[in-house]
């Protein structure tokens, strides 16, 4: 079991606390509604002040506004949310379970690079010329291919698939199932009615700190490597298709699809379902809600969307009635103008 004193998750998260409290254990984190009397909570925002009067967290995490809901022991601090997001490294459970060696049932090919600390798990492949950081992590079933570079402290869950000539940078973490580095969609009418591969020659290149979820997929470039950049957060089931580049500390939310040759700014967040056609360009900080579909660049700064949200389905039907008309009425409109200005 984890333990921490409250005295020392303050002085953790430089928070202010009241000396008298210092000495209480800490087991772990739970939401306002269902923390145990040994775990610490926190107030993401107005919505959940409701949850306050009857949370039984032995202390709760607050601005220095909301001290006047909560009369039980707090810590204070800016931003509870983001103190919640620090305090939650120090009781993940899931570092604890890596076994610092390389499982008898892995085929590791012989010049193989290995660093200090290397993990491999049950029935991974490791291939030729690959090169694995100090400390890096291989979960069980995991492909890394020929010359493929991870970095340091790099850890890569069970079953995920790294095509040859892959980098990965440090302090990176990639999600069960996720395959980096397949065959761009690449194909050349042959004008015979059928495809000429277009072979990928390039490959993808993944910077430090970055998340892939499970089951995403990078392709590899076709000339020039995709490029996933330092800091950036993938979802699951996302598809990033050949030669985008994705800018640094950018998020993208689950079930997004990039098009090939897609270049997304710096401090960007594309929220679930969006889709994105190639060849475009989105600038820094731009925010795109979600089912969006972007069909040209985006040069200006801002929150972007596209798409109608859900209404009754009766009032549904009359408006699509109306948008099949929406060229009729607008050319209707146009030559009522043209007589008007005569």
């Amino acid at each position: 079991m984890i333990n921490y004193t409250l005295r020392q998750l303050a002085d953790y998260l430089s928070a202010e606390i009241d000396d008298s409290n210092a000495g209480l254990v800490i087991t772990g984190i739970a939401g306002l509604a269902s923390a145990k009397s040994d775990q610490i909570s926190f107030l993401a925002g107005a919505a959940y002040v409701k949850y306050l009067p009857q949370c039984q967290a032995a202390a709760v995490i607050l601005r220095p506004g909301d001290t006047q809901h909560y009369d039980g022991v707090s810590l204070i601090v800016d931003n509870p949310y983001l103190a919640y997001a620090r305090l939650s490294k120090l009781f993940d459970l899931s570092a604890d379970s890596i076994v610092r060696a390389i499982h008898s049932s892995a085929v590791v090919a012989d010049n193989v690079t290995l660093g200090e600390g290397v993990s491999i798990g049950a029935n991974a492949v490791i291939e030729s010329g690959a090169v694995l950081g100090d400390e890096a992590v291989i979960g069980p079933g995991c492909y890394i291919g020929a010359d493929v570079q991870v970095g340091a402290r790099t850890r890569i869950a069970a079953n995920a698939s790294i095509y040859h000539g892959v980098v990965i940078g440090t302090d990176s973490l990639l999600h069960s199932n996720c395959v980096i580095g397949a065959d761009g969609f690449g194909f050349a009418p042959d004008g015979d009615g059928g495809w000429c591969k277009i072979h990928q020659l390039g490959s993808v290149v993944i910077g430090d700190r970055v998340e892939i979820g499970a089951s995403t997929t990078i392709d590899r470039g076709a000339l020039d490597d995709t490029v996933i950049c330092d800091g950036v957060k993938i979802d699951d089931q996302v598809h990033i298709a050949h030669n985008c580049r994705i800018g640094e500390n950018t998020a993208i939310a689950a079930n997004c699809g990039l098009a090939g040759s897609t270049i997304i700014g710096r401090n960007c967040t594309l929220a679930g379902a969006v889709g994105i056609v190639g060849h475009l360009e989105v600038t820094d900080n731009v925010h795109i809600t979600g089912m969006t579909m972007v069909t040209k660049s985006i040069t200006t700064p801002g929150s972007y969307s596209s798409g109608s949200s859900a209404i009754d389905t009766r009032e549904w039907r009359k408006n699509a009635v109306r948008f099949n008309q929406l060229n009729d009425i607008a050319s209707r409109l146009k030559a009522l103008e043209n007589d008007r200005n005569k």
